[in-house]
Protein backbone atom coordinates (compact mmCIF):
# COMPACT_ATOMS: atom_id res chain seq x y z
CA UNK A 1 0.00 0.00 0.00
CA UNK A 2 1.29 3.43 -0.97
CA UNK A 3 2.07 5.63 2.01
CA UNK A 4 0.11 8.88 2.14
CA UNK A 5 1.55 12.26 1.42
CA UNK A 6 1.91 14.70 4.28
CA UNK A 7 0.15 18.04 4.64
CA UNK A 8 2.41 19.92 7.04
CA UNK A 9 0.28 22.08 9.34
CA UNK A 10 0.68 24.86 11.83
CA UNK A 11 -1.64 27.33 13.50
CA UNK A 12 -1.70 31.03 12.78
CA UNK A 13 -3.19 33.41 15.35
CA UNK A 14 -4.86 36.30 13.52
CA UNK A 15 -6.38 39.34 15.25
CA UNK A 16 -9.82 37.81 14.65
CA UNK A 17 -9.33 34.09 15.16
CA UNK A 18 -7.19 31.02 14.72
CA UNK A 19 -6.36 29.69 11.26
CA UNK A 20 -4.86 26.34 10.37
CA UNK A 21 -2.26 26.60 7.62
CA UNK A 22 -1.31 23.56 5.59
CA UNK A 23 1.38 22.90 2.99
CA UNK A 24 1.58 20.06 0.53
CA UNK A 25 5.20 20.10 -0.53
CA UNK A 26 6.03 23.60 -1.74
CA UNK A 27 2.41 24.77 -2.09
CA UNK A 28 -0.10 26.12 0.41
CA UNK A 29 -3.28 24.02 0.37
CA UNK A 30 -4.97 25.15 3.59
CA UNK A 31 -5.64 28.43 5.37
CA UNK A 32 -8.90 27.92 7.16
CA UNK A 33 -10.68 29.06 10.29
CA UNK A 34 -10.97 26.46 13.02
CA UNK A 35 -14.69 27.11 13.34
CA UNK A 36 -17.68 26.80 11.05
CA UNK A 37 -19.92 24.10 9.71
CA UNK A 38 -17.68 23.13 6.77
CA UNK A 39 -14.50 22.84 8.86
CA UNK A 40 -14.35 19.03 8.99
CA UNK A 41 -15.53 18.64 5.38
CA UNK A 42 -12.61 20.79 4.18
CA UNK A 43 -10.13 18.63 6.12
CA UNK A 44 -11.62 15.40 4.73
CA UNK A 45 -11.65 16.75 1.17
CA UNK A 46 -7.99 17.81 1.33
CA UNK A 47 -6.84 14.56 2.87
CA UNK A 48 -8.79 12.50 0.34
CA UNK A 49 -7.84 14.57 -2.73
CA UNK A 50 -4.14 14.61 -1.91
CA UNK A 51 -4.08 11.12 -0.30
CA UNK A 52 -2.49 12.89 2.64
CA UNK A 53 -2.43 13.03 6.40
CA UNK A 54 -1.95 16.12 8.55
CA UNK A 55 1.30 16.40 10.44
CA UNK A 56 2.27 19.41 12.57
CA UNK A 57 5.49 21.08 11.53
CA UNK A 58 7.07 23.91 9.60
CA UNK A 59 7.96 24.49 5.98
CA UNK A 60 9.15 27.44 3.90
CA UNK A 61 5.69 27.99 2.41
CA UNK A 62 4.07 27.99 5.86
CA UNK A 63 6.62 30.53 7.07
CA UNK A 64 5.97 32.68 3.99
CA UNK A 65 2.20 32.39 4.43
CA UNK A 66 2.41 33.48 8.08
CA UNK A 67 4.60 36.45 7.14
CA UNK A 68 2.22 37.50 4.37
CA UNK A 69 -0.78 37.12 6.71
CA UNK A 70 1.04 39.30 9.29
CA UNK A 71 1.52 41.96 6.60
CA UNK A 72 -2.12 41.65 5.48
CA UNK A 73 -3.50 42.01 9.00
CA UNK A 74 -1.03 44.84 9.62
CA UNK A 75 -2.38 46.73 6.62
CA UNK A 76 0.84 46.45 4.60
CA UNK A 77 -0.28 43.79 2.09
CA UNK A 78 -3.32 43.73 -0.19
CA UNK A 79 -2.64 40.50 -2.12
CA UNK A 80 -0.85 37.23 -1.55
CA UNK A 81 1.98 35.76 -3.56
CA UNK A 82 2.16 32.10 -2.63
CA UNK A 83 2.15 28.85 -4.60
CA UNK A 84 -1.26 27.23 -4.07
CA UNK A 85 -2.52 23.66 -4.34
CA UNK A 86 -6.28 23.72 -4.92
CA UNK A 87 -8.44 20.75 -3.99
CA UNK A 88 -11.79 21.17 -5.66
CA UNK A 89 -13.87 20.35 -8.67
CA UNK A 90 -13.18 22.24 -11.89
CA UNK A 91 -16.23 24.43 -11.13
CA UNK A 92 -15.06 25.19 -7.59
CA UNK A 93 -11.60 26.06 -8.82
CA UNK A 94 -13.10 28.41 -11.42
CA UNK A 95 -15.00 30.19 -8.65
CA UNK A 96 -11.92 30.36 -6.42
CA UNK A 97 -9.84 31.88 -9.22
CA UNK A 98 -12.60 34.45 -9.81
CA UNK A 99 -12.50 35.34 -6.10
CA UNK A 100 -8.85 36.31 -6.55
CA UNK A 101 -9.92 38.87 -9.15
CA UNK A 102 -12.08 40.81 -6.67
CA UNK A 103 -10.00 43.87 -5.81
CA UNK A 104 -8.88 44.46 -2.23
CA UNK A 105 -11.44 46.55 -0.37
CA UNK A 106 -14.27 45.76 -2.79
CA UNK A 107 -17.18 43.36 -2.59
CA UNK A 108 -19.40 41.57 -5.09
CA UNK A 109 -22.60 39.62 -4.72
CA UNK A 110 -22.89 35.90 -5.38
CA UNK A 111 -24.95 36.77 -8.46
CA UNK A 112 -22.25 39.10 -9.76
CA UNK A 113 -19.62 36.42 -9.19
CA UNK A 114 -21.77 33.91 -11.10
CA UNK A 115 -22.03 36.39 -13.99
CA UNK A 116 -18.26 36.96 -13.94
CA UNK A 117 -17.61 33.26 -14.51
CA UNK A 118 -20.18 33.18 -17.32
CA UNK A 119 -22.81 31.21 -15.40
CA UNK A 120 -25.44 33.72 -14.26
CA UNK A 121 -27.87 30.97 -13.25
CA UNK A 122 -25.39 29.26 -10.94
CA UNK A 123 -25.74 31.57 -7.94
CA UNK A 124 -26.30 28.75 -5.42
CA UNK A 125 -23.47 26.68 -6.86
CA UNK A 126 -21.20 29.73 -6.63
CA UNK A 127 -22.23 30.21 -2.99
CA UNK A 128 -21.51 26.55 -2.24
CA UNK A 129 -18.11 26.75 -3.95
CA UNK A 130 -17.35 29.91 -1.98
CA UNK A 131 -18.16 28.05 1.23
CA UNK A 132 -15.87 25.15 0.25
CA UNK A 133 -12.81 27.41 -0.12
CA UNK A 134 -9.95 25.87 1.89
CA UNK A 135 -7.74 28.96 1.50
CA UNK A 136 -9.72 31.58 3.38
CA UNK A 137 -8.23 35.10 3.38
CA UNK A 138 -5.62 34.00 0.78
CA UNK A 139 -8.47 33.37 -1.69
CA UNK A 140 -10.73 36.21 -0.50
CA UNK A 141 -14.15 34.60 -0.16
CA UNK A 142 -14.96 37.20 2.51
CA UNK A 143 -15.43 39.75 -0.31
CA UNK A 144 -18.67 38.10 -1.45
CA UNK A 145 -21.86 39.47 0.09
CA UNK A 146 -25.60 39.21 -0.44
CA UNK A 147 -27.35 40.93 -3.34
CA UNK A 148 -28.91 43.33 -0.82
CA UNK A 149 -25.38 44.25 0.42
CA UNK A 150 -25.80 42.34 3.69
CA UNK A 151 -23.15 40.05 5.07
CA UNK A 152 -23.92 36.40 4.47
CA UNK A 153 -22.33 33.18 5.69
CA UNK A 154 -18.61 32.88 6.26
CA UNK A 155 -16.53 29.99 7.59
CA UNK A 156 -14.95 32.13 10.28
CA UNK A 157 -18.32 33.65 11.25
CA UNK A 158 -19.94 36.95 10.32
CA UNK A 159 -17.96 38.93 12.91
CA UNK A 160 -14.72 37.76 11.26
CA UNK A 161 -16.08 38.63 7.81
CA UNK A 162 -17.02 42.09 9.08
CA UNK A 163 -13.53 42.49 10.56
CA UNK A 164 -11.82 41.52 7.28
CA UNK A 165 -13.98 43.87 5.21
CA UNK A 166 -13.41 46.70 7.68
CA UNK A 167 -9.67 46.02 7.60
CA UNK A 168 -9.67 46.25 3.81
CA UNK A 169 -11.64 49.49 3.75
CA UNK A 170 -9.56 50.90 6.60
CA UNK A 171 -12.62 51.35 8.78
CA UNK A 172 -11.43 49.38 11.79
CA UNK A 173 -13.15 51.78 14.14
CA UNK A 174 -15.03 49.05 15.96
CA UNK A 175 -13.89 46.48 18.46
CA UNK A 176 -13.94 42.88 17.27
CA UNK A 177 -17.12 41.56 18.84
CA UNK A 178 -16.92 37.97 17.68
CA UNK A 179 -16.02 35.02 19.77
CA UNK A 180 -12.65 33.55 19.01
CA UNK A 181 -12.72 29.78 19.23
CA UNK A 182 -9.51 27.84 19.31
Amino acid sequence: MRSPHVITTRYYESPCGRLLLGALGEALCLCDWRTGKSREAVDRRLQRRFAAVYEAGESPVLTAAAAQLDAFFGGARTAFDLPLALAGTPFQETVWRALCDIPYGETVSYGELARRIGMPGAVRAVANANGANALSVIIPCHRVIGADRTLTGYGGGLAVKQYLLALETRTLNFKFAGSIQT
